[in-house]
């Protein structure tokens, strides 16, 4: 499947002689949309050739990776069990939008303490779930293992060997991973963490052989799900004057990265840049509820 490429008409973009366009990754699919349609894609595949019957995998309240697994089972035909972060969600998510969304698409939940959500990856918690659940496809937190990324190589086609610079948000790593993978000699990928930490460096490493990649770390707002006003208003306005939505959590902190690396002259003139748009905007209803409880303003839907 092949997302469109949307260029992006900004003053800035003019005065300093770049060019920027979006991969709208977003619109692949209406519900497993953007970088989740591309990690699950052959992990799903996978499952079917094991002969296995439910997805098990984990998140937080606002996990566009449940989300997306929920949704991806109900089409595909498989049983979901999302292992969701936080007990005291058990006798509340019916009022989170994104855990009422994956409970009505089928998904079945256990609610874990943060304890032992650290420990999810050992082998007593596996096998306490498998005791419990039964026979399961498990498929990391964020989606990411080397299934993910071999997904994530198909984000990049023939119609992008233009670009000087791929531009991407970075979570788990997998979609920067396969981004890396795909790309050529000429190119240079930039991830946007949305996470506080250099540990990020090490689990892409497991992925990538090449050295065409740099993670600008300065633009995580304090750290994953952190929103502030500043923040609120540069994707209410972008989309104002692009039409083109971002999620608070990473497109948006992306493409603030990008512009305020364009205004500092960290690009050459003439360069053009391609950024990828991995979706995730099912999770703006769940921060707008955040931002009102906070008295900050709301991002337009």
């Amino acid at each position: 499947m092949i997302s469109s490429n949307q260029k992006i008409e900004l003053p800035i973009l003019n005065n300093k002689k770049i060019t920027l366009c979006i991969k709208r990754e977003d619109e692949l699919h209406p519900f497993i949309s953007g970088n989740k349609y591309r990690k699950l894609k052959y992990n799903i595949k996978e499952a079917e050739n094991r002969g296995i019957k439910t997805l098990l995998t984990y998140g937080g309240a606002y996990s566009n990776h449940i989300a997306a697994t929920a949704y991806a089972g109900k089409e595909y035909g498989f049983n979901t069990l999302g292992i969701i972060r936080g007990e005291e969600l058990k006798e509340k998510w019916q009022e989170n939008p994104t855990l009422k969304f994956a409970h009505a698409n089928g998904m079945q939940f256990k609610f874990v303490t943060r304890d032992w959500y650290r420990g999810k990856e050992e082998l007593v918690a596996i096998e306490g779930l498998k005791k419990e659940f039964g026979s399961f496809y498990r498929i990391p937190e964020g989606g990411t293992n080397s299934l993910a990324v071999l997904g994530c190589e198909e984000i990049l086609d023939i119609k992008d060997l233009d670009f000087d610079v791929i531009a991407t948000c970075v979570g788990t790593g997998g979609t920067i991973s396969g981004i890396i993978n795909s790309s050529r000699e000429h190119q240079t990928t930039i991830g946007f963490p949305a996470l506080k930490g250099d540990f990020l460096k090490k689990d892409i490493c497991k992925f990538v052989k090449k050295s065409n990649w740099v993670l600008e770390t300065k633009y995580n707002f304090g750290g994953y799900g952190k929103i502030s006003k500043e923040l609120v208003d540069f994707i209410n306005d972008f989309k104002l004057k692009t039409s083109i939505p971002l999620d608070p959590v990473y497109t948006g902190k992306m493409m603030f990265g990008i512009l305020d690396l364009v205004a500092q002259d960290y690009f050459k003139p003439g360069t053009k840049i391609l950024a990828i748009h991995t979706g995730g905007l099912q999770g703006i209803s769940g921060m707008n509820k955040v931002l009102k409880n906070k008295n900050l303003p709301v991002l337009e839907l």
